[in-house]
C-alpha cells in the first residue's frame, strides 16, 4: 500500500526513490509488523485472559507443564495479523507469489483458528480430527501448487542442495510435490509448538534465511553468479519473509520463558505453511530440511515414536515424543531444551546459507 501510494510520487520528490529498493521496504516490513506485535501485545493477552481463551494441558505430559495451565493461547491471531498488515503496507501487490503466500498463511489460520476455537471457546478437547485437519491442509496447499505451478516463468524443476547440475523436472507433479513441502512444514512447526518459545524462535531464523534465499533468486545477477535458479520476482518474498521475522520477534518478547501467551494452532499452522510456501517459490524446496531441520527432528520423533510403538506394542524410541519432551524427562531445565534448539537452529542454517556456493 505505501509502496504503490508513496512511489509514484518519486517522480516529483526524489526522497521517495527509496521505496523501490527490496531492502529498504524489507527493514520497514519487519519494523512494522514488530511494533504491531510489540504494542497490541498486552492487549491481546488482556482480551484472551478475560474471556479466559486458556492453555489446556494434557495430563501425559511432563508434571512440570501443568503449571502454564490457563497461560491465554491462541496468540497466532496477532503474529497474523502482524504479518499480514507488515506485508500489505510494504509489498508491490502487482506480485502473484505475495498473494500465493498471503493465501496459504489465510487458509492455514482459519484451519488453525477452527480448531482452537473447538478446542478452547466450545471446550472439545481434541478440536478437529487429526484426518480433518490434513486434509483441510491438502487441500489449501494442492490449491498454491497449482497457481505457483501456471506462473509462466516458473520452473517445475526441484533444486537438490550441494548439486547445481542435478535438477529433476517433476512437471505436473510438482503440484503434488510443493503440497508436500506445504504440508509437512506447517505440521512440523505445529509439533514443535510445545515449549515457551521453542518453535517461534527457529521460524524467526527460518524466515530471515529464506529473506536471504528470496533476495539472491529474485537478483539476476547475484542468481547467475551463485548459479542457482533465477525466479522473477522472488523479491517481493523477501519483504514477506521480513515481515515474519519481526512479528516472531514481537510475539517472542511476550512468548519467551515464562511465557504470557502461547500461539496455539491458529499461528503455528499459518507460520509452517508460510515458511514451506516459501521455500517452494524461492526453488529451495529441500533446503527447507536444513534450515528447518529442528522442526524436521521434531516430527521425526513423533512419527519413530508411534511407529516403533506399534511395532514392538509399547516400547518407546524416547522417553516422551516431539523431542524437546524427551530432554526434560532427561533432566533438562526447560529454557535450557529451548536455547539448545535455538543455537542448532541458526547452525542449522548457516549450514543451509553455505550451500549457496557449496555446488
Amino acid at each position: 500500500m505505501l509502496y504503490h501510494l508513496l512511489y509514484s510520487l518519486h517522480a516529483d520528490i526524489s526522497a521517495f526513490n527509496v521505496f523501490r529498493y527490496i531492502t529498504f521496504r524489507t527493514i520497514y516490513a519487519s519494523l512494522t509488523a514488530f511494533l504491531i506485535c510489540l504494542l497490541l501485545g498486552p492487549w491481546v493477552i488482556g482480551k484472551l485472559s478475560e474471556k479466559q481463551i486458556g492453555q489446556y494441558i494434557r495430563g501425559v505430559g511432563p508434571a512440570t507443564h501443568q503449571d502454564k495451565a490457563g497461560t491465554p493461547t491462541m496468540g497466532g491471531v496477532l503474529i497474523v495479523a502482524a504479518i499480514v498488515v507488515g506485508s500489505i503496507l510494504w509489498v508491490d501487490f502487482r506480485n502473484p507469489f505475495v498473494w500465493i503466500i498471503l493465501l496459504v498463511t489465510g487458509g492455514y489460520f482459519i484451519i488453525g483458528f477452527i480448531d482452537d476455537y473447538l478446542k478452547q471457546i466450545k471446550k472439545r478437547n481434541r478440536g478437529l480430527t487429526g484426518r480433518e485437519k490434513f486434509l483441510l491442509q491438502v487441500v489449501v496447499a494442492i490449491v498454491a501448487g497449482c497457481l505457483i505451478y501456471r506462473i509462466p516463468e516458473f520452473d517445475s524443476r526441484v533444486t537438490v542442495p550441494f548439486f547445481k547440475a542435478f535438477r529433476p523436472d517433476l512437471g505436473l507433479g510438482y503440484i503434488f510435490f510443493a503440497a508436500l513441502v506445504i504440508v509437512g512444514t506447517s505440521n512440523a512447526v505445529n509439533l514443535t509448538d510445545g515449549l515457551d518459545g521453542l518453535a517461534i524462535g527457529p521460524v524467526i531464523i527460518a524466515a530471515a534465511t529464506y529473506m536471504l534465499f528470496a533476495y539472491v533468486a529474485g537478483h539476476t545477477h547475484i542468481a547467475d553468479y551463485l548459479q542457482i535458479p533465477y525466479v522473477h520476482g522472488t523479491g517481493e518474498v523477501t519483504i514477506m519473509c521480513g515481515a515474519m521475522a519481526g512479528a516472531g520477534l514481537g510475539f517472542l518478547w511476550f512468548n519467551a520463558y515464562p511465557a504470557q501467551i502461547f500461539m496455539g494452532d491458529v499461528g503455528s499452522l499459518p507460520l509452517g505453511g508460510a515458511l514451506g510456501t516459501i521455500a517452494v517459490i524461492t526453488k529451495q524446496e529441500i533446503l527447507m530440511m536444513i534450515v528447518g531441520g529442528v522442526f524436521v527432528f521434531e516430527a521425526l520423533s513423533v512419527i519413530l515414536q508411534v511407529g516403533y510403538f506399534k511395532l514392538t506394542h509399547g516400547r518407546r524410541v524416547f522417553l516422551m515424543s516431539p523431542l524437546h519432551h524427551h530432554f526434560e524427562l532427561k533432566g533438562w531445565a526447560e529454557p535450557k531444551v529451548i536455547v539448545r534448539f535455538w543455537i542448532a537452529s541458526i547452525l542449522l542454517a548457516l549450514v543451509a546459507v553455505s550451500t549457496l556456493k557449496l555446488r
